[in-house]
């Protein structure tokens, strides 16, 4: 884990909402309590670039999720294009070595931080199975962010369940990015491998992203404050 990020990076907020409006409204009531966005495929359609441009216009951090998956001419492209956009995370799936050398290619020398799916947090062991590989989903993610390492990506995103094997396999300086984070006690959605927000920094994530717990909160800036708390209390005793 990384102890150069400060402590309001290390909390992504997903803007998963299907109009810029609704995601305007959250941001204005998050307020200072949160710095660093999560821009998806879903408000994406809706005007999504246009609203990460102005997040980062107002000192916004902006990860842009986009999950590529394509041939390397177009990955590497797309790529390129998202670094001259200025966002400061963009996700590529991490299946192949072509696919991901292609996306450092694109990236070029900018300071864009290119992250490697690994494995969805919604898939089971039987989702796995029907996709065709044999692997467990902890053994398939190792896999994964191995190649991430090797292609020469900033980091993984991953699970809070498969961190503390990613971090001994690949050393301290590969970003860990965590999404199916849940408070203790809250419902799980359609998540299956999920984790809480201490768990899963104390297993080496670097960030936890937070979508649903916190953006359908009844005080939302309330509950981001108190997951950076937990983040808080997990670093103190790593």
């Amino acid at each position: 884990m990384s102890d150069d990020i400060q402590l309001r990076d290390r909390l992504i907020v997903a803007l998963d909402m299907p109009t810029v409006e609704e995601a305007a409204r959250l941001v204005a009531q998050l307020q200072d309590g949160v710095h660093f966005y999560k821009v998806g495929l879903e408000l994406l359609f809706a005007g999504g670039l246009d609203f990460a441009q102005h997040l980062k216009a107002h000192g916004k951090r902006v990860f842009l999720d986009m999950k590529l998956l394509d041939i390397g001419n177009t990955v590497e492209r797309a790529v390129a294009n998202a670094a001259d956009f200025g966002v400061d995370f963009l996700t590529i799936h991490g299946h192949d070595l072509k696919t991901l050398r292609a996306a450092i290619v694109g990236r070029g020398n900018s300071p864009l931080k290119l992250l490697a799916v690994t494995v969805l947090t919604n898939l089971s062991a039987e989702d796995i199975k029907q996709q065709g590989s044999s692997m467990t989903p902890g053994d398939l993610v190792l896999h994964r962010a191995r190649l991430a390492h090797e292609a020469g990506f900033d980091g993984v995103i991953a699970s809070g369940q498969e961190a503390a094997r990613i971090r001994k396999a690949v050393g301290p300086d590969f970003l860990i990015v965590t999404p199916g984070i849940r408070l203790e006690g809250s419902a799980m959605d359609d998540q299956e491998r999920v984790m809480t927000p201490e768990h899963a920094i104390r297993a080496g994530a670097d960030h936890i992203v937070v979508g649903r717990p916190i953006t359908q909160a009844d005080d939302p800036r309330a509950t981001a404050l108190a997951f950076v708390h937990h983040i808080r209390d997990a670093l103190s005793l790593n």
